[in-house]
């Protein structure tokens, strides 16, 4: 059997999963450093353009290194269809604005990323979209949030930086039931932890710009189509053309076509080159994030200094057992832990040599942040609180380095505390 017909277990999909050969027998994917692309004829560019046959026009709508991106995530996801974009908000907003419509409403997990936050309540409030938010660890209340002018809902594997995990299936169930589908960021867990469509999601998102791509080096994002939603619904009559041309693909048909070419939010070739390199470690370094976040877990929470740890990985969190049965026994690379008080956190981070103090996650590299005066500093005590953040908070992107030496920087630093 062929490698092209053999069915990859899902580690060797990271490395060989949608891939063509490269020129001259290249083994990496091919950095396609153009705007635009040329045809022979008049005829067969019209054909592109009326999706008679596929091809590239321009990078802006499509580019082979960003389509190698999109089919190794639509394969490891399980999906029908990719879309890489330029970042993971522009992913969000895409997917959203596929969906809904002046006069619609979203209902959203309330501990979602900041950015998140702020694009749906402020940004897309300005487009007659509005936000409802729920604890989504509360079944009941992401139930009762649902209303007749509900055209999605949007959770995260894991909240950032709440670190709370909500139960995807039975959200799933909810959405079903309502006739919408169910948009999960899973940035936090990536493909390695949880396959959203083994969840009940319909559609994934991710900020590639973080695990995935693993080293800092690029800004990305994805949204992959699992081909789950029905969208010939009356909820949805803007989706009736492209469910009658596309029947499966609607979604990611209107997207790509609307949405996405018009916003002009699309990966460059450069980035989509630097993020499947990250694709193709991912699963080795998902496994030591998870195993050090756990053992800096465990140090952290025994110190005389933490007043206290949130990580699902601890057998006390209560989001434990969901996190367990969800994500295969592993709890992701981020863990939050709380100080006497905003100085004392400052001093802790000021102190670190290893760690690095800055605004991102998924790197290599250990990185730490003071969510309440960065990420969220825009917020009031309400939406702080919505979001998990305290001012004590200290939030931990935990690297691949030697977990000695973790685990040694920060007993150092929080000698200052």
């Amino acid at each position: 059997m062929s490698s092209s017909t053999r069915k990859f277990r899902f580690d060797t999909l990271l490395i060989h999963g949608g891939t063509e050969a490269g020129p001259a027998g290249a083994t990496t994917v091919p950095i396609v450093q153009s705007s635009s692309f040329s045809h022979a004829t008049a005829e067969e560019l019209e054909d592109i353009f009326r999706g008679r046959r596929m091809g590239q026009v321009y990078t802006r709508i499509n580019n082979p290194t960003t389509e190698s991106l999109e089919r190794r995530l639509t394969l490891l996801e399980g999906g029908i269809a990719t879309i890489a974009t330029a970042s993971g908000m522009a992913a969000i907003t895409t997917a959203v604005l596929t969906i809904a419509r002046s006069g619609d409403e979203i209902l959203s997990s309330s501990s979602v990323f900041g950015g998140t936050f702020s694009l749906f309540r402020d940004t897309l409030a300005n487009y007659g979209i509005a936000a409802r938010f729920v604890d989504p660890t509360d079944l009941a209340a992401v139930r009762g949030g649902v209303t007749d002018k509900t055209r999605l809902i949007f959770v995260e594997t894991i909240g950032n930086p709440k670190m709370d995990v909500p139960d995807i299936g039975e959200i799933a169930a909810i959405a079903r039931q309502a006739g919408v589908p169910l948009l999960v960021d899973a940035t936090v867990t990536t493909p390695c932890l949880a396959r959203g469509k083994e969840l009940g999601a319909d559609i994934v998102l991710h900020s590639t710009s973080k695990f995935i791509n693993g080293t800092g080096s690029a800004i990305g994002g994805a949204i992959i189509d699992l081909g789950s939603f029905n969208w010939d619904s009356a909820k949805f009559p803007h989706f009736q053309p492209f469910v009658t041309k596309y029947r499966n693909f609607a979604f990611s048909a209107r997207a790509r076509k609307l949405i996405h070419k018009d916003f002009g939010a699309c990966a460059a070739p450069m980035n989509s080159f630097l993020l499947t390199e990250g694709v193709e470690t991912l699963a080795l370094r998902m496994e030591r994030h998870c195993d050090n976040a756990l053992q800096l877990a465990r140090f952290l929470a025994v110190h005389p200094k933490v007043q206290w740890v949130n990580y699902p990985g601890l057998p006390d969190s209560p989001y434990h057992g969901v996190a367990s049965r969800q994500f295969g026994g592993r709890f992701g690379g981020i863990l939050t832990f709380g100080l006497a008080d905003k100085p004392a956190s400052f001093r802790v981070i000021n102190a670190l040599t290893l760690a690095k103090n800055l605004a991102n996650i998924g790197d290599a590299k250990t990185l730490v942040i003071h969510p309440a005066s960065t990420i969220c500093a825009d917020y009031g005590p309400e939406e702080k609180g919505l979001m998990g953040v305290t001012e004590e908070m200290v939030r931990v992107s935990v690297g691949i380095e030697a977990i000695d030496d973790i685990i040694e920087d920060f007993a150092e630093a929080l000698e200052q505390a």
